[in-house]
């Protein structure tokens, strides 16, 4: 029998390879892949509010090009970073071809779903390659990146001004989750909000640490792509330390990082 295993997030999934995999993680291409990467039999993700050209779930069609069954559950039922939660208590919402054939459908409570996966067709075609991820945007001081998700930060970005495309979540709710470096600014995305107002739990976080912090709206800007964050956008929601740098909801990401760096260069 194939297990079904739960995960925070597709960055640490923990060892999934052949087990139906319920993770935290949004539903982008990204996250797919990386769960793909793990060895999962087959994926549940989270829509993440599905966002900006549908991008939450953008991961579901691309897996089905490697015929990987894949489904996500409603941002507003579990909480988005917190597999176990969307196992509880997520209903579907979107579910790939593959999925569907396995009798996965929306409206379905997760854990139906994941038992359904265990029967789908294992994946047959070989994962294509992904780019790193890691996009300097201006060489500083300090710098400014972008990053498809929060497992592309490494100890050199210490300092710098980071755009994240991941969940503003904090995985499974742990403080030590919300980032691993002492960034100068940190901008993630929303993802809805969603259940519990989780989506934006990093920021209070990053807070109590000093570090400005920020979300986008996640329909102003792809979820698991960090330059489109940086070119369209917009902020939803802030903590006081980034309020404290002059950020405000409806402010472009743009006009946040150039406020900055003019802070710096004066």
């Amino acid at each position: 029998m194939i297990d079904v295993v739960v995960a925070e997030s597709v960055t640490e999934p923990g060892e999934v390879s052949g087990k139906v995999l319920v993770a935290g993680s949004h539903g982008g291409v990204i996250a797919a892949y990386l769960g793909a990467k793990a060895g999962a039999h087959a994926l549940i993700l989270n829509d993440a509010g599905v966002g900006l050209d549908g991008a939450g779930v953008a991961g579901l069609a691309w897996l089905d090009k490697v015929a990987m069954s894949a489904a996500a559950v409603d941002y507003r039922s579990a909480r988005i970073g917190n597999g176990a939660d969307m196992l509880r208590r997520g209903i579907i919402s979107h579910a790939n071809r593959s999925a569907s054939r396995a009798g996965v459908v929306p409206g379905q409570s997760c854990a139906e779903a994941a038992a359904r996966l265990r029967a789908a067709v294992p994946r047959r075609i070989r994962l294509p390659a992904m780019d790193e991820g890691r996009y300097r945007l201006y060489p500083g001081p300090p710098e400014v990146w972008a990053l498809d998700s929060v497992g592309k930060v490494t100890r050199e970005d210490r300092g710098r001004i980071l755009l994240i495309g991941s969940h503003g979540a904090l995985h499974g709710g742990r403080r030590d989750s919300a980032l691993a470096v002492a960034a100068r600014a940190a901008v993630f995305n929303d993802a809805g909000v969603g259940m519990d107002r989780i989506g934006i739990s990093r920021l209070p976080v990053l807070e109590s640490r000093g570090i400005p912090a920020a979300t986008v709206d996640c329909m102003s800007a792809r979820i698991g792509d960090g330059r489109s964050m940086w070119d369209t956008g917009v902020l939803s929601h802030t903590n006081a330390a980034a309020r404290a740098e002059g950020a405000r909801a409806g402010e472009s990401v743009r006009g946040f990082v150039a406020r900055l760096l003019r802070r710096k260069s004066g």
